[in-house]
Parts: structure tokens; C-alpha cells; sequence
């Protein structure tokens, strides 16, 4: 239920109280303490109901400083500009209405706002590799790491089972806390979660993420019911499914490990065809690959994994992205936003001016919006 309406007015973000923007009938009003910079909370004003909501705030907040530019780009996100910050920790979106925001909004029954990083480049799509217990995918992603160390990294996922003996805490598995996995996943920090066995197993937003932003291609290794998780998300990736030559051959396999009781194989059977009949499902995944030959079916991966390899490269942020910076919004386009330092003049005091590309986001997992392009303006 919303508060009462109250009279409304908006402080200068400069002097650290508030910075208020419209979109539609809704008023958004970024709150600040000057107790503690670190703490913000989001207001919204509803102007056809008169009332006031506190929505649920979803992902990793900014570094708040004193003062910051804001503008709506679309009707979905608006651009906060935190100034006083290295550029590369700069630029956000507080998301109000993207595709995440709506799922999760429909999950929590409430009103919710997310805030994603703005980040230079779209980095490396994911790729999301599933496949039934005994195909080989395990072996076929431990050859693409071997061989391409520099170029991909493994998501570890989270659970709340204890180790087992030589698994290492951030190697093998984030070994969780159920109280902790269950807040994060409430608060929509994974990507997909799975109940195992009395036990909690998925992927965090996070832990992809942080692969990502090593300039690395990141490889998660979940069942189908993750992969659809991972679709349903507004993570671009690429999906593979490895399948056997045949369900005979894939029964010849987990009897040949020698590792399981009967009643284990059945089940890991049963579970293999479920996973072997959902894999066709129209829209969720991109290829199929069939491994009768290791060694081929390891060269077809190769080849679909570095397809789309790509460098992101901009040597002007590189050269500014450690340097604090000040730029306030001057103008906004369709496609590209103008900001103006207001720190660092050029030479007989030019003015510095950078635009801000939009023409290119792409969905990086909640918390992240790649794509953005930035370049120096002629000053003048």
C-alpha cells in the first residue's frame, strides 16, 4: 500500500539530499543521507493515485557520492552519473520497468527497482553448456580450460551442502549458508537455483560477472532446468546442448564408470531422458551437439564457443577509466548522451565534452548493462 501523498519537492542533487526524475505517471526520487553517503533508499510517487511507494531495491548498489547527474533514457532505465568517482564506477541505470524488474516484480508481488552497472563493451556472451549425467561435457569444458586459459573461466556455482573431502571453498563449489542463499536468491542475485537432495545449487549473478569482467568468456556447466532459468534472465549467452549418439550408448557409459549402484544409474537414466526430450524444446538452445567422437565433438565446441570472440577495446577509457572524474548530462539523443567535465578543462580552457553511446547495450546478467560506447568530443 502506498503512504499518503505528501507535498513534493526536489532538493539540487548537489546538495546531497535528492535528485527526482519523471517517467510516465511515476516521479523517482533517489533519497540521501548525510549521515551516511552509503545509504540511499528509492521513493516513488505514483501521480495518478497520489501516493507514495517504497519499492524493493534489487542489486549491488553505487558508491554514493555528494553529487550526481541523472536523466531518464528510456522507459525503462534512468542514467545516474555519480560524480567524484573513477570513470569506470560512474555510470548506472537504475532499472524501473526493464524485463528483470517486471519478473521480478511479478514474483514478489510489490513494486521493485534494480540498480545495473554501466559497463564499457559488451564482453563475452556466456556460454551456458548442458547435457545428461555420462555424456562428456565435463571433460569436453576441462579441454576448452586447458587449451584457452586466458580466454575462458569457470562460474563456480553455490550450495549449501558441506565439502567433501579435497573440494575447496571457491574452487570446486561457494559452499553457502541456507539463511545467505536464500536472501540472495529473494533479492534476485542468481540466476538459476535448484533444490538437490535436501540441498540448495545454483548460479550467482555474481559469480558470472566477475568472470565477465576479467575480459573472459565465462562457461556454466548447469542442467535444462537452469538453462531455462539462464533464458527466462536478461543474460545474452550462447546455449549448447551435448547429447550421446545414442540413449544405448550414454546406459554403456555410466555402467562403464563403475561408480554408481544400479539404482543410481536408473535414476540418472530417467533423468537423461527427460533432459534428451526437453533439449528440443523449441527456443532454448542455440545448438545441439552429438558426442560420438570426442575429439570432434571438442573441435565443433571450439569452434561455436570462440565464434563472436571479440576484444573490447577503448583506449579512451582505458586511459581515464582510474582517473576521478565530475561530468554533468548536457543533452540526450535517441542514441547517445552528451556529458561535460566539470573538473578537467582542456588546454586555454576548452571545455571536455564525452559521448556517451547507447546505441549498442546489450543484456548483461541483472546488475550489469554492457554496451556502452564513450569517446572524446572535439572541445571547444
Amino acid at each position: 500500500m502506498g503512504e499518503e501523498a505528501v507535498h513534493f519537492s526536489v532538493v539540487d542533487a548537489k546538495d546531497c539530499k535528492q535528485s527526482a526524475f519523471e517517467v510516465g505517471d511515476k516521479t523517482y526520487v533517489i533519497c540521501r543521507s548525510d549521515d551516511d553517503l552509503k545509504t540511499s533508499a528509492v521513493k516513488i510517487h505514483d501521480k495518478l493515485t497520489q501516493t507514495w511507494l517504497s519499492p524493493t531495491i534489487l542489486g549491488e548498489q553505487p558508491l554514493l557520492t555528494k553529487s550526481q547527474s541523472v536523466i531518464p533514457v528510456s522507459d525503462e532505465k534512468i542514467l545516474v552519473i555519480e560524480k567524484g568517482v573513477p570513470l569506470n564506477e560512474s555510470i548506472w541505470f537504475l532499472e524501473i520497468d526493464t524485463p528483470f524488474v517486471k519478473q521480478q516484480r511479478k514474483i514478489k508481488e510489490t513494486e521493485v527497482v534494480s540498480w545495473s552497472k554501466g559497463v564499457i563493451g559488451v564482453g563475452q556472451k556466456p556460454v551456458v553448456i548442458s547435457g545428461p549425467s555420462g555424456v562428456g561435457k565435463g571433460t569436453l569444458i576441462a579441454k576448452l580450460m586447458k587449451d584457452y586459459p586466458s580466454k575462458f573461466g569457470f562460474s563456480v556455482s553455490h550450495t549449501t551442502r558441506s565439502p567433501r573431502e579435497k573440494e575447496i571453498d571457491g574452487v570446486h563449489y561457494h559452499f553457502t549458508e541456507r539463511i545467505k542463499i536464500e536472501k540472495d536468491i529473494s533479492e534476485g542475485k542468481f540466476l538459476e537455483f535448484a533444490h538437490v537432495h535436501g540441498n540448495v545449487y545454483g548460479t550467482s549473478i555474481e559469480a558470472v560477472e566477475s568472470v565477465t569482467d576479467e575480459g573472459k568468456r565465462c562457461i556454466l556447466d548447469i542442467d535444462v532446468q537452469g538453462a531455462r532459468s539462464v533464458r527466462a534472465s536478461s543474460l545474452e549467452a550462447i546455449f549448447i546442448f551435448v547429447c550421446p549418439p545414442s540413449f544405448e550408448e550414454l546406459e554403456k557409459r555410466l555402467r562403464a564408470r563403475g561408480t554408481e549402484t544400479e539404482e543410481q544409474i536408473q535414476k540418472r537414466l530417467r533423468n537423461a531422458q527427460a533432459e534428451l526430450d526437453q533439449s528440443n524444446e523449441p527456443g532454448l538452445f542455440h545448438h545441439l551437439l552429438v558426442n560420438d567422437d570426442l575429439e570432434t565433438c571438442y573441435e565443433n565446441l571450439k569452434l561455436l564457443s570462440l565464434d563472436d570472440d571479440q576484444e573490447d577495446s577503448d583506449d579512451f577509457f582505458n586511459k581515464e577509466d582510474k582517473e576521478t572524474a565530475s561530468y554533468s548530462i548536457v543533452s540526450k539523443t535517441d542514441s547517445e548522451i552528451l556529458l561535460q567535465s566539470e573538473t578537467n578543462e582542456g588546454k586555454n580552457g576548452a571545455i571536455h565534452l564525452l559521448a556517451l553511446d547507447l546505441s549498442s547495450l546489450s543484456g548483461g546478467a541483472p546488475g550489469r548493462t554492457r554496451g556502452l560506447k564513450i569517446g572524446s568530443v572535439n572541445s571547444f
